[in-house]
């Protein structure tokens, strides 16, 4: 399976992306005029693990009626300043089990996002899982 995107330089540190699903029109290394390439890779490791999650649940007939999850890196102070940890806290708002929901996160990170396993295998990982009202 192969899959290609698109950058485009649009001056100083910063980029367009075009994939499959539209258009990215500020990536920018600076985070003046748009996303860093590091928070679009935190952001897309979280929507991958969140879509998992939906997925499952939905799957258990859990009703899941909102979701909101946070992802915190850390990375190295010196160059290459890679991905160390991440933290992921995941608010989920329904009647949910809580065991079924931390079952769902569970099997995303350890089997299905995609996003998650191409990163480093050295990362140290935390994760949180709390039912919301």
């Amino acid at each position: 399976m192969s899959q290609t995107i698109q950058l485009v330089w649009t001056g100083d540190f910063r980029f367009s992306g075009t994939g499959r699903g539209g258009t990215i029109t500020a990536i920018d290394g600076n985070a003046e005029a748009g996303t860093t390439p590091v928070d679009l890779l935190l952001q897309s490791v979280g929507a991958c693990a969140a879509t998992d999650v939906v997925d499952i649940l939905k799957k258990s007939r859990q009703d899941v009626q909102g979701m909101a999850v946070e992802v915190e890196a850390r990375r190295r102070e010196e160059p290459p300043r890679h991905v160390k940890r991440l933290a992921f806290n995941f608010r989920i708002k329904g009647p949910v089990d809580q065991k079924k929901a931390e079952r769902a996160v569970d099997l995303s990170l350890e089997k299905y996002c995609s996003v998650f396993h191409t990163l480093r295998m050295d990362i140290m990982l935390d994760v949180d899982v709390k039912i919301v009202a």
